[in-house]
């Protein structure tokens, strides 16, 4: 054990997570993991380390933290206000956090899951080759006030990074594929579906999220019952009233409601940090297209390590450093001793 993360306080809801269990569909068991998986690579990059490592995920609000030795973090997803001593701390980007000090993390400014990941990650039981809480599995309970959370060895020491990211909180254009049952709604719900503004309802969790409108009902244009199937995250199920239902990934395995298309994996993100009242809307795309965008965003994790940038610049890493102007007209090219800076 390389020591110990300590909860002072929490919000309602923070477990441990990362990408999940993918592969226990036929068992029951969903996958689970990070409800935004990609805030999970983004802090693996500004780290430097694996992405299937667990960070600490946190819904709507944060904590009071404390590490028994020195700490690396990297705070990504739903920005919230988080301040290290008199220092408020940038958010997508890693920081050292000095053991004994303490890691304040407010409320969510925008979005819902927040991610406090950890230099070295947990140091806590895989169960089926994850560390995930699966609260619907019953796997793991979520993180409470005084609970100390074992560290893994970290490897590396680098800190004081920063990464831009496109933001996907404020909903907008959704991607989706057809679903079995797309065909057995009628041509005009279909185009009533992608026209229509959904708004996120206050109801929803990790399992899902339901979505209302002033659109009506939608339903499929047969008598025939729905045989219970595989659902996995991202389908979107129409419940008994006409209510659609985008599934997360703490869903069910198998469902009986209609489908009336499915998220694509990497717009999923996007709905899962919708909050509520933000409006969502979907644009049915050929599964031709979408296993390109896929394909394309499959390079994500490379991509994040390539934009990792040191937030205050180190002069002996700009390649143009003589078109720099400093102090009094001296300008960068000159011969200066940058140690005594």
């Amino acid at each position: 054990m390389s020591g110990e993360l300590i909860i002072h306080r929490v919000g309602s809801v923070a477990t441990v997570q990362d990408m999940g269990r993918p592969g226990y569909l036929e068992f029951g068991l969903s996958r689970g993991g990070a409800a935004d998986r990609l805030a999970i690579s983004e802090g693996a990059a500004l780290l430097g380390q694996s992405e299937m490592l667990a960070a600490l995920e946190m819904v709507g609000m944060g904590g009071e933290f404390e590490a028994t030795r020195d700490l690396r973090i990297a705070l990504t997803g739903a920005p919230m206000d988080a301040v290290i001593g008199d220092t408020r701390l940038q958010w997508n980007a890693s920081h050292l956090l000095p053991a004994g000090e303490r890691l304040f993390i407010g409320a969510v400014e925008t979005g819902v899951y927040g991610y406090l990941n950890i230099g070295g990650g947990f140091a806590m039981q895989r169960l089926m080759g994850s560390q995930s809480v699966h609260l619907t599995a019953g796997i793991g309970k979520p993180v409470t006030s005084g609970q100390c959370l074992a560290l893994g060895a970290d490897k590396t020491s680098r800190t004081g990074m920063k990464l831009v990211v496109e933001s996907r909180f404020a909903g907008g254009i959704i991607r989706v594929v057809p679903s079995l049952q797309t065909d057995n709604f009628t041509t005009c719900d279909l185009e009533r579906f992608q026209a229509t503004e959904f708004r996120r309802d206050n109801r929803g969790n990790r399992m899902g999220i339901r979505l209302v409108s002033q659109s009506g009902a939608f339903h499929i244009a047969t008598d025939l019952d729905v045989l219970s199937e595989v659902i996995v995250p991202g389908d979107i199920q129409i419940t008994g009233d006409g209510t659609p239902y985008v599934l997360l990934s703490e869903c069910q395995t198998t469902g009986g409601y209609p489908r009336i298309g499915s998220v694509l994996p990497c717009d999923l993100p996007r709905v899962a940090q919708s909050k509520p009242g933000t409006i969502l809307r979907f644009n049915f795309v050929s599964l031709a297209t979408a296993v390109e965008i896929e394909r394309r965003c499959a390079s994500t994790f490379h991509d994040l390590q390539r934009r990792v940038t040191p937030m205050i610049r180190n002069p002996h890493h700009i390649s143009d450093l003589s078109s720099y102007q400093l102090i009094g007209g001296v300008t960068a090219g000159d011969d200066l001793d940058w140690e005594k800076f």
